[in-house]
């Protein structure tokens, strides 16, 4: 049986938990990438950009993990959009792509990501940059 002050702590540490969003259009790499960020907080999944923006506003993430080649809004563009959003302005952004000459790079940080993963990539990496976004972030 429960005490009152087990549920209470459950619950904050349930509370405490990061909100992810993850935007990826690619059906199998989003199931894997909501499987990996399930083990540093709870995920919400965006099958593209506009997808993603819609998400953001109605669930105010703690992180965005989002591809950069989306159909109907890409990442950077989401990136932007995101920024120009005061209540989103400070959610870091982690971009995935396979993209990787050094415009894509600039273009991405440009528009605000925290930090650029290029595929392949290894999940530790993405795990790490993740949890350093999270770590990073300034106060709402």
């Amino acid at each position: 049986m429960q005490t009152g002050d087990s549920w209470t702590s459950l619950r904050a540490m349930s509370a405490a938990r990061p909100r992810i969003l993850v935007a990826e259009d690619d059906p199998d790499l989003l199931r894997m990438l909501e499987h990996v960020m399930r083990a540093i907080g709870d995920v919400v999944t965006a099958i593209d950009g506009l997808d993603a923006l819609e998400k953001a506003r109605a669930s105010r993430p703690d992180v965005i993990v989002t591809d950069v080649m989306m159909p109907r809004m890409d990442g950077v563009t989401l990136a932007k959009q995101l920024k120009e959003t005061p209540a989103l302005a400070n959610v870091p952004v982690v971009m995935l792509t396979a993209r990787t000459g050094p415009r894509d790079v600039i273009a991405g940080i440009n528009a605000g990501a925290r930090f650029y993963v290029t595929k392949p990539f290894k999940t530790e990496e993405l795990v790490a940059k993740v949890r350093k976004a999270l770590a990073a972030k300034p106060a709402a």
